[in-house]
């Protein structure tokens, strides 16, 4: 089984930066892509990046490029989250999320078999 745990979260102000990480304590599938999302109060679960199984490929929702960075462990088994220049928008409870078939479509919720608990991340104005 896949077991996912976040680490990272916390408060920040508006500026600062913050890591996330996600370790997979379960089973790693071979060529399986992993990713996070994120869910503000009120609003539904979105897309925030996803990188593939060697970590040569990498996507990322329009309003984090240039500020977060996806990356991968040489183990396969773990994947951080770099976020600089952080916004008050960017406050919300950040899930990390596995799919075994790297054909699906990264940015749908639908394609990950696998979440994590989720961590939450508040920046401040």
């Amino acid at each position: 089984q896949v077991q996912l745990v976040e680490y990272g979260g916390g408060l920040v102000q508006a500026g600062d930066s913050l890591r996330l990480s996600c370790e997979n304590h379960g089973r790693t599938f071979a060529d399986s892509s992993m990713g996070w999302f994120r869910q503000a109060p009120g609003k539904e679960r979105e897309f925030v990046a996803d990188i593939s199984w060697s970590g040569i490929i990498d996507h990322y929702a329009d309003s984090v490029k240039g500020r977060f960075t996806i990356s991968r462990g040489d183990a396969k088994n773990t994947v951080s989250l770099q976020m600089n220049s952080l916004k008050v928008d960017d406050t919300a409870v950040y899930y990390c999320a596995a799919r075994r078939n790297s054909y699906t479509t990264y940015d749908n919720l639908s394609s990950y078999e696998y979440w994590g608990q989720g961590t939450q991340v508040t920046v401040s104005s």
